[in-house]
């Protein structure tokens, strides 16, 4: 099976499958504090980070989904891109999802740290490692605690998966081939992708806004698609000069 899907695809799949396996059931912790992606200005942070997240994966079906994705899109931009565009299609793609996820955290801490503050706690101190001191009335002390487990979800939380780079790889997918027509689950009929693509973004953006997260980065899925569609509507009037 692995012999005839073009070789990046292929390897990118192989790598992201020994990294589970190694993460899951021998080096969970470490791996997991050391390659998944936090918010920049954490702590916890490393350069490296925005490009190992992508290898990282948090359970079987999410890791599952991804590599179907890329299996069933990938081979062909690979073809008809080339070796080259097609890895910076992707990893451009997985940077351009941190990012946009990443500047929605930065939005949020900024709200979230301009509320303590007002309210007399020491946030650059507390993001610097201090221990939190709490002032003000038990009111004042209950909101600010309530505040601080806000800003340690974000600050604490990584970021995994590959669902950022695939996605640019469907948006691509998308822009150079927009008449194909592809089987989505619980629709009887082929739907041509064009029309997909968009309702996937719309959906993302409102989840991502509105505080429905389930625990999946949206706006990781937006910022993948949009530097996917970018980078193809860029490239598809050169398509047949590619080797």
């Amino acid at each position: 099976m692995f012999n005839n899907i073009p070789p990046i695809t292929r390897n990118i799949i192989i790598i992201n499958i020994i990294v589970f396996i190694v993460s899951s059931f021998l080096l969970r912790d470490q791996l997991t504090a050391s390659l998944a992606a936090f918010y920049p200005f954490s702590p916890f942070f490393h350069s490296w980070q925005v490009i190992t997240h992508m290898f990282m994966h948090g359970s079987i079906m999410h890791i599952l989904f991804n590599m179907l994705t890329l299996y069933s899109f990938g081979p062909i931009l690979e073809q008809s891109l080339g070796g080259k565009k097609y890895l910076i299609l992707y990893f451009v793609s997985g940077l351009g999802a941190f990012f946009l996820f990443n500047l929605w955290n930065f939005v949020e801490v900024q709200q979230i740290s301009n509320e303590l503050q007002q309210l007399g706690f020491n946030v650059n101190a507390y993001l610097s490692g201090a221990q939190g001191v709490y002032n003000g009335t038990a009111e004042s002390i209950l909101k600010q605690q309530g505040l601080v487990q806000d800003l340690n979800g974000i600050v604490g939380t990584p970021m995994v998966g590959a669902s950022g780079a695939i996605f640019g790889v469907i948006a691509a997918f998308a822009t150079l081939y927009p008449d194909s027509k592809i089987m989505i689950m619980f629709i009887p009929v082929p739907v041509k992708v064009k029309y997909i693509l968009p309702v996937i973004i719309v959906v993302s953006v409102f989840l991502g806004v509105s505080g429905n997260v389930g625990g999946i980065a949206h706006f990781a899925h937006v910022g993948g698609a949009l530097v996917g569609f970018l980078l193809a509507w860029i490239w598809k009037k050169h398509l047949y000069r590619f080797n």
